[in-house]
């Protein structure tokens, strides 16, 4: 939240945008989705940028939005996979739980439950828990593409409980952005990429000091 306060405002624009993308790029015929889930994880980011932009006693900026555009190509691909195997799971899930292909636009709609929309974020967001790491090791660590994702795994299994319990809470989130038709994501997106690259900052050590010293 300390990382959030330093520009709300900068935190809601890049959101704003990670949100336009998810929804506007589906629309594209043939192929917009599959393009939506490449680009979208890269757009995200830039709040990722912008938290260590302010844990650096920087300000957040919307150019952080091309920040990502200066990371290594194994840093860039290691950060799409992940995304796309929690896309993966939800995808699944989709199919098992209605009748919907979400490689198709507008997916979820008015005939989908809440229930089962929040089963599938659910399966992505439990999918993607090994994970949690490897964009912040890939961009700000760059080891290579194979040593993002052990790292990731790594820090993941020195730590099941507590990120467990930081699932539970980002479908909490996500249902304040339903609920509140999407304006919560403004909110939420910054909220979960702050507090993400804080705890790669903490479980990694990263610096010799504990991310205690950003609350």
């Amino acid at each position: 939240m300390r990382l959030w306060r330093v520009s709300p405002a900068v935190f809601a624009a890049l959101a704003g945008v990670a949100i336009a993308v998810e929804l506007l790029l589906p629309l594209v015929p043939i192929g917009g989705m599959i393009v939506s889930q490449i680009v979208l994880p890269l757009v995200e980011c830039a709040m990722l940028y912008a938290s260590l932009a302010a844990d650096r006693r920087d300000k957040p900026r919307l150019r952080h939005l091309l920040a990502v555009l200066g990371a290594s190509p194994r840093a860039l691909a290691a950060i799409v996979v992940s995304s796309l195997i929690a896309f993966g799971a939800q995808a699944l899930a989709a199919g098992a739980l209605t009748d919907f292909n979400l490689l198709q636009p507008a997916a979820f709609d008015e005939h989908v439950s809440l229930a089962d929309v929040v089963l599938i974020v659910g399966a992505g967001v439990v999918t993607s828990l090994p994970f949690s790491f490897v964009a912040p090791v890939a961009l700000f660590d760059d080891p290579g593409f194979g040593v993002s994702f052990t790292e990731s795994i790594r820090g993941f299994t020195r730590n099941v409980a507590p990120l467990a319990i930081y699932a539970g809470l980002s479908l909490g989130l996500f249902l304040f952005g339903v609920v509140t038709s999407g304006l919560g994501l403004l909110l939420a997106l910054p909220w979960l990429a702050a507090s993400s690259y804080a705890a790669w900052k903490d479980v990694f050590d990263v610096d010799g000091r504990p991310a205690e010293s950003l609350r």
